[in-house]
């Protein structure tokens, strides 16, 4: 396993620091969100060249809101007292640019922002950016028509990971501290793995919804991403609540999920399914690191044993899912913006079109035998564990993985397998960094949690990052 000793960073001091120490620091008003808004565009403005990861800013807003922050609830635990954060190009943010990065959008400036994000200002984030995204968030390499790709930071001739590869990228070259992300087929997972940063996929529910146009959907969640597993706690905090424009929502627990991280530690029970039982391709450079990242987690106090929940029908149950999200979104989606969506994001949604309602039943029953099959695993084992991605990134102008442990892949959803059992089940996730792998490139961790279980993921999250030798970043770019 390659050292995870940290690459030169020369952004402001400030940008440096964790969202949690400069949450406490503003609360003690030993820092100002004028600040923070100033060191994050100087660093932006440093690296955007670079990795292009955030290429719609609103400063002038940002500084806007500020007088809105003095009379906030200084004292709630998800308070972020004027810091400066990333939203996905997927989520509409009122008066600032949102494209979703499709050409028919490209000059959409919406009225209104989602729900989430006028939770999130209203708890004391200040929006600086839209951070960009494969278009209509399909893929896991993020570059469309409108703004170009992100790139590694890590290796810019490398793939940033998507559909949330804008908001990992900035995290990782700290950018901004917190970022905003989604995921269905492991959009949240396969950056913060790629850029090494932590992402997290909620239960349904937990952070809103979906989409408010079609918010009965529980397949695409949006998240928290952070540097570190108590900032993503910090996040979660902050998005965590009833929200009535959101059905699927429902009520923050009692106690902060920053406690759980802060109480983390002592023993850990992990059943680590390297292959999934068998349906994901691994290359050996991977399987390799993350074995020798089990034995470092064993030798922290951790329990690992190999194994692999009952999920027979993963794959076909997953697709139809993601079929039903893409036929119900092109509902609301106007035809001269579908005109001109790209190839493969068209065939998803004419492969949601022709299912059969033998195909949605068969669905419905193949997931709820899988979920069932969690909960008898979860009887053994505080968490799954497994690869987020079967391979480290390849080049940014390969525009999906065709191959992984000498097969051969046909479909550019393939490659990401792994992340399409959470998504299923309907159950919590995330990416955690356990290092740097072959070429120094970050390698993360994927750990699946007990259903609306976020406060026991998060506290393995934390094991586990403490036991590799913590985060990752900041780092200046690295030119591939």
């Amino acid at each position: 396993m390659t050292s995870s000793a940290p690459h030169s960073f020369t952004g402001p001091d400030l940008c440096a620091r964790e969202a949690h120490e400069i949450v406490a620091l503003l609360r003690k008003g030993e820092v100002s969100p004028r600040d923070l808004i100033a060191a994050s565009r100087a660093r932006t403005e440093a690296v955007e060249p670079q990795i292009n990861a955030m290429p719609t800013t609103c400063w002038d807003r940002a500084e806007g809101k500020i007088a809105a922050l003095a009379g906030g609830q200084s004292d709630a635990p998800g308070w972020l007292a004027g810091l400066p954060i990333g939203i996905k190009d997927l989520t509409p943010v009122r008066g600032v640019r949102t494209t979703f990065g499709t050409k028919g959008l490209a000059q959409n400036i919406p009225n209104a922002s989602d729900p989430l994000v006028e939770r999130l200002e209203a708890r004391g984030a200040l929006v600086v950016g839209k951070t960009n995204t494969p278009e209509m968030g399909a893929g896991a390499n993020t570059f469309n028509e409108v703004f170009g790709a992100t790139l590694n930071p890590w290796n810019t001739a490398m793939n940033a990971g998507g559909s949330s590869g804008g908001a990992a990228a900035g995290l990782a070259t700290g950018e901004v501290w917190l970022s905003h992300g989604s995921d269905h087929g492991g959009s949240l997972r396969t950056p913060a793995a790629y850029c090494g940063v932590v992402g997290m996929r909620p239960s349904p529910g937990r952070a809103g919804g979906a989409s408010p146009k079609a918010g009965f959907l529980i397949e695409s969640a949006q998240g928290p991403m952070a540097r570190s597993v108590t900032d993503c706690a910090l996040f979660l905090d902050a998005m965590a609540g009833f929200e009535s424009r959101f059905p699927i929502s429902y009520p923050a627990p009692d106690a902060p999920f920053q406690d759980a991280v802060r109480r983390a530690g002592g023993t850990l029970r992990i059943g680590f399914a390297p292959d999934l039982g068998g349906i994901c391709p691994v290359d050996t450079e991977m399987a390799a690191h993350l074995s020798d990242a089990m034995q470092q987690l064993e030798r922290s106090g951790a329990t690992v044993e190999e194994a692999c929940p009952d999920i027979t029908g993963l794959e076909r149950t997953y697709h139809t899912l993601r079929g039903i999200s893409w036929v119900t979104s092109a509902q609301t989606v106007d035809p001269d913006v579908r005109r001109h969506f790209k190839p493969t994001l068209e065939e998803n949604t004419r492969f949601g079109e022709a299912l059969t309602i033998q195909d949605v039943a068969e669905a419905q029953v193949g997931r709820m035998a899988i979920y069932d099959a969690m909960l008898t695993f979860f009887q053994r084992f505080d968490v799954l564990a497994l690869p987020v991605v079967g391979c480290m990134p390849h080049a940014q102008s390969e525009e999906w993985v065709r191959e992984i442990g000498g097969q051969t892949l046909t479909g550019y959803m393939d490659w990401l397998r792994f992340a399409f059992l959470a998504t299923t089940a309907g159950l919590p996730a995330m990416s955690v960094p356990v290092g740097l792998g072959p070429r120094g490139m970050p390698v993360g961790l994927q750990l699946v949690g007990q259903p609306r279980g976020e406060a026991g993921l998060l506290a393995a999250a934390r094991f586990v990052e403490m036991a590799m030798g913590g985060p990752l970043g900041p780092i200046d770019p690295v030119a591939g």
